[in-house]
């Protein structure tokens, strides 16, 4: 029987936002790291308001740096939509160049469906999104849109082994005016662009594998945030179209899942 293929589109929807700072970052690096206060200040306005919203939507496109078996780098482009109920609800619809796929989370089952090859799978899920989360990252294999911002302690594990943080300055994006930060932990690197004012939103942020000598980095623009959208119970809930074929969720090895 046919199965979803996860391994190659993991990590394609972690919520990030990634555009380099080569300059600035290399500035930061010269110097001994410390973690700024004003840098983890600003992040957690940002987490915390995000924490404290009971519903969102939000435009993502991402871009991810890979490298072919000849060594030349592509990039690669996933479009998302993606709208939140904090409570336990989740729907990711994602279009690019490796998937087609929108993604169902109704408080109950995961159910991943295909438009474009009529087959969806669907898997008992754990009745919070928190728990959904770690579900498919540890037994599927696979991050989801906005996944790191979406956890209730998104502070937390951001912050987590963190030995540098830097306010790098200020930009627009959009039109909106940002304060652009670098943080840094072993292996990881990771900026975030967060708007200024009374919506601390995230609206660019970047992660970068610093663990190997490519230094590929996965990058997200985020846009169109709505924090008071309408949702309806039908928005999470699939419905198998006519014609479509139920198929099985590939299953992650033991020893494979990707860490935070």
């Amino acid at each position: 029987m046919a199965k979803l293929n996860l391994r190659r589109i993991a990590g394609l929807f972690a919520l990030g936002v990634l555009t380099l700072c080569v300059t600035g970052s290399t500035v930061v690096r010269a110097q001994t790291p410390v973690v700024d206060p004003a840098a983890v200040q600003i992040l957690q306005r940002m987490t915390d308001y995000l924490g404290g919203l009971k519903q969102f939507s939000v435009k993502t496109q991402t871009t991810i740096e890979d490298l072919l078996d000849s060594g030349h780098r592509v990039d690669l482009d996933v479009s998302a939509r993606v709208f939140v109920d904090r409570a336990n609800r989740l729907r990711a619809e994602r279009e690019g160049d490796l998937i087609d796929q929108v993604f169902y989370y109704d408080g109950k089952t995961l159910t991943l469906f295909n438009p474009t090859d009529k087959v969806y799978a669907t898997e008992p899920a754990p009745p919070t999104i928190e728990g959904l989360l770690d579900f498919v990252r540890e037994s599927l294999g696979m991050n989801l849109p906005v996944a790191d911002l979406v956890y209730r302690n998104a502070f937390k594990l951001l912050m987590e082994d963190v030995t540098l943080a830097a306010v790098i300055g200020k930009t627009v994006i959009n039109g909106i005016k940002c304060d652009h930060l670098l943080f840094s932990r072993p292996g990881v690197d990771f900026q975030v662009w967060v708007a200024e004012g009374d919506r601390p939103l995230p609206l660019k942020y970047v992660v970068t594998d610093t663990g190997t000598p490519a230094l590929l980095s996965v990058l997200t623009v985020m846009s169109d945030w709505n924090v008071e959208p309408a949702l309806s119970d039908d928005q999470f809930a699939f419905v198998a179209p006519e014609g479509c074929k139920r198929i099985k969720f590939m299953p992650l090895k033991t020893g494979t899942g990707s860490s935070r």
